[in-house]
């Protein structure tokens, strides 16, 4: 392979703005132009008395579950705001989704203790029901507003007590004036790249801001997981490859093998 094997390939990222710059420096050091469409935005949204109450109980957990990096982010954010000894978690054991949201739990200098093989809630939930610790335990999960709630209903079937603390917002971006989104409908890309469900959604609810020009090139649809391959099938995408691992090295190899010939 090259030391540029995505030289000349135009790659469209859909997450949101402030995630995408590091999906967009790995792909621009194997070469490719970068073409950013941020269909989403995430920003921290906590009910404050809903957080004050869960800090106030934080040792009482046995568990505290995560179902994204952007969770983790946003939860330690406020976490290390209010304390200044990573102690004061007592003696927790963390959950992960998938690889994105323990690699982002282990740069807190905290081990995973349960992380299901593949990257779903109801996965993650028969992972931590199968660890013979939820009977009448008590767990944190640590959500964004579009979580669904088939974890929270599988732990509480488990005979686990759960509380719920939302820390974060994804809503979907308007980007009909948006110059990428134009230099994408001209010129189109060799591949374009989905990493959540949510983003799927906004793509399916823009499709005029962002259908094709007659000569556009035709991207191939990548997925970064079983949820978001789902999304896509959902909307009527072909889905062209989907990363092996649920994270985004998983992405890029599944991108490269798509591409690079």
């Amino acid at each position: 392979m090259s030391p540029a094997p995505l030289a000349g390939k135009r790659i469209a990222v859909t997450r949101a703005r402030e995630q995408a710059p590091e999906l967009g420096r790995r792909l621009a050091a194997l070469g490719a132009e970068v073409l950013e469409l941020p269909l989403i935005s995430v920003r921290k949204d906590i009910d404050k008395q809903t957080l004050a109450d869960v800090l106030l109980e934080l040792g009482t957990y046995d568990w505290i579950v995560f179902t994204s990096a952007n969770g983790v982010r946003c939860f330690f954010e406020e976490f290390h705001r209010i304390f200044d000894d990573i102690r004061s978690l007592g003696l927790l054991r963390f959950a992960a989704v998938g690889d994105t949201t323990a690699a982002a739990i282990r740069e807190q200098h905290l081990r995973v203790e349960c992380q299901p093989t593949v990257a779903t809630g109801e996965s993650l939930a028969e992972a931590l029901i199968a660890t013979g610790s939820l009977d009448s335990a008590k767990i944190l999960v640590i959500t964004g507003n579009l979580n669904r709630d088939t974890l929270v209903r599988r732990l509480e079937e488990a005979r686990a007590i759960v509380d719920r603390l939302p820390v974060y917002r994804t809503e979907p971006t308007d980007l009909a004036a948006d110059t990428a989104a134009a230099e994408f409908r001209r010129g189109g890309a060799d591949a374009i790249l989905f990493a959540s469900a949510s983003a799927v959604e906004s793509y399916e609810a823009q499709a005029a801001a962002l259908r094709l020009a007659a000569g556009a090139r035709r991207p191939l649809a990548g997925s970064i997981g079983p949820l978001t391959t789902q999304a896509m099938r959902r909307a009527g995408l072909e889905v062209s490859f989907e990363a092996a691992s649920p994270s985004l090295d998983g992405l890029v190899t599944a991108l490269l093998a798509a591409l690079v010939r």
